[in-house]
């Protein structure tokens, strides 16, 4: 039995979720669609320079999301340990390596700032060539990390399974939540061997799920009794 009732646990997890959903819809959705032009470095150097508050701000709603993903990676591991405490904890890994591996991409997004900063040590690059850098700085955030949510999709789709054996959470949750990790499995793989197949559709699991789990965890939360003795036979 935790310290902390499970019922809080739960709620926590629900405002983590929020929070991580509306920061990573901001930085990764609303800030690009803003500034980011496919195929044209010049006005995307133009739309940063700018917005350069709003370009920050977008980093700033990752620092936000990648901050909810590790407090989420204990909030679920303590929920979901009854179930399987190893595959519980095999979650944890992948969780916090993909919360990692989101961290170094988003470097690149930051690194467009550098570069079209206008330092000294820049003055070799013609100005085009400082666009295309950034642009191609802000293509590499983008491309890493959806080939690396492949992590984050298995740790999803574990905790999809905890679910469902659960008892104490529906199980249709942990099994939508293992379609969206699939998901984000595919993604990443046509990433890699057929990028034109490689469609954000894919990820609609992911967001159904994720707004599914976290409207659950707010409003009903965890079955304590189920829980409890689940924890206790662990």
């Amino acid at each position: 039995m935790t310290a902390v009732p499970v019922q809080t646990y739960a709620r926590v997890a629900g405002v983590l979720f929020l929070i991580s959903a509306v920061a990573g819809g901001f930085g990764e959705f609303f800030v690009p669609l803003q500034l980011i032009v496919a195929n044209d470095a010049t006005t995307t150097a133009s739309n940063i320079t700018s917005s350069e508050l709003l370009f920050r701000m977008g980093f700033v709603a990752y620092l936000v999301e990648a901050i909810c993903d590790v407090s989420l990676t204990l909030v679920l591991y303590v929920l979901l340990r009854p179930v399987s405490r190893d595959l519980a904890l095999l979650a944890v890994f992948f969780r916090l390596v993909g919360t990692a591996i989101f961290a170094m991409t988003e470097l690149f997004y930051f690194s467009a700032l550098f570069i079209l900063g206008g330092a000294d040590y820049l003055k070799t690059f013609s100005p085009e060539q400082l666009n295309t850098l950034a642009l191609l700085s802000l293509r590499i955030s983008v491309v890493g990390g959806g080939l690396f949510f492949v992590i984050g999709g298995v740790a999803y789709v574990i905790q999809g399974y905890l679910i469902f054996r659960s008892g104490f959470l529906p199980k249709v949750l942990g099994v939508l939540l293992a379609l969206g990790g699939l998901g984000f499995v595919i993604r990443s793989f046509a990433l890699a061997l057929a990028p034109a197949y490689a469609s954000l559709g894919l990820l609609l699991p992911t967001a159904v799920a994720g707004l599914a789990l976290t409207a659950w965890l707010l409003v009903k939360g965890v079955d304590v009794a189920r829980w409890e003795e689940r924890a206790a036979a662990s």
